[in-house]
């Protein structure tokens, strides 16, 4: 057992889906992750992910890459990054070759996080034109693939990635189960998982990752990014209400009916049943709720169990400026600010 970290010891990152609120358009939802992003750079974070996801009306970062691109214009030097990239979804030189423009456009700041889901229902994999036989099962090639592109060698190849060949991109992979974890320690790639919605997978994937990790041109030893969500306000009144508004977003998933993101409630009582109350809150139960002096309590725990190198966090918070105030919040428990 590695010495017990602090808070001040480690960086955190946001993780944004350019959440739409009901009634609002993704241009609005742009506009304030444009704002989340500079504020976020201004208070000390270390990066800013986006996610793919499609079909969603409450998330408006499918072209996630598009979305990077807008982001990094408007920021200095905060790291700008996917989380991640769905691979199966596409053709590993497109990829490479967005990816190596960022890179070249915002030079030392692109990171590429890769998944191995398609981010959406079978419907809209479909949708994306996906080839049949590219799944979870192929995304080792696929990597495998990615990477060659993206290797100073592959000048001599007959298919080639310009932008993208020689560039030093720092690939991640992103977990919510074993196989990432697995895949990522093999390779010596930097691991991040998803504890925001796979809370019981967490630490056997990082014992996982840490146990088959192999030093590599990477990294000589693991580096472990774990997501959490965290809805901090000055009064913990104040965050349980604002937290309706992620329990709202997992129900409509629930039940099928994914929506725009929707305002807080006072209380949940009603609007799900039992069984979708335990479901819920079996999935969100590493999410941290409070006020600043909860919030720095809850995250030390968080960190001393899941030994993180660093911590990315997700805020789904209805009203932006309360969104931004929780995110101050954990900068100046954490030492950022």
């Amino acid at each position: 057992m590695s010495a017990t970290k602090t808070l001040d010891q480690i960086k955190y990152s946001v993780l944004d889906l350019a959440p739409i609120i009901q009634g609002a358009t993704p241009a609005e939802a742009f506009q304030n992750t444009k704002d989340l992003a500079q504020h976020a750079e201004k208070w000390g974070y270390n990066r800013v992910w986006l996610a793919e996801h499609h079909s969603m009306p409450g998330i408006a970062s499918s072209a996630t890459s598009v979305v990077m691109g807008y982001v990094a214009a408007a920021t200095k030097k905060i790291r700008v990054g996917s989380g991640g990239i769905m691979l199966p979804n596409h053709a590993p030189l497109v990829i490479a070759e967005q990816f190596g423009t960022l890179e070249a456009m915002y030079p030392g700041r692109i990171d590429l996080g890769l998944g191995r889901a398609p981010g959406t229902d079978q419907l809209t994999a479909m949708a994306l034109r996906r080839d049949s036989r590219s799944s979870g099962h192929e995304f080792p090639q696929q990597l495998e693939e990615l990477r060659g592109y993206l290797d100073a060698n592959s000048k001599h190849n007959r298919v080639r990635a310009i932008p993208g060949e020689g560039q030093e991109i720092p690939i991640w992979l992103l977990g919510s189960s074993g196989f990432s974890a697995t895949l990522a320690g093999q390779l010596g790639l930097p691991f991040s998982f998803a504890s925001h919605f796979s809370p019981e997978n967490t630490l056997p994937a990082l014992e996982r990752y840490r146990h088959y990790f192999e030093p590599s041109g990477v990294l000589d030893k693991p580096y472990a990014m774990v997501g959490v969500n965290v809805i901090a306000a000055d009064t913990t009144e104040e965050a349980k209400i604002l937290s309706t508004t992620h329990q709202q977003q997992f129900l409509s998933l629930i039940r099928n009916t994914p929506s725009q993101i929707q305002p807080p409630v006072e209380t949940m009582e009603g609007i799900w049943n039992p069984l979708e109350k335990e479901s819920i809150l079996h999935q969100l139960k590493s999410t941290i709720i409070g006020n600043p002096e909860e919030v720095k309590e809850k995250l030390q725990a968080f960190l001393e169990e899941t030994e993180a190198d660093e911590i990315i966090i997700n805020s789904t918070i209805y009203d932006h400026k309360a969104r931004l105030r929780s995110y101050e919040i954990v900068a100046e428990v954490t030492g950022m600010k």
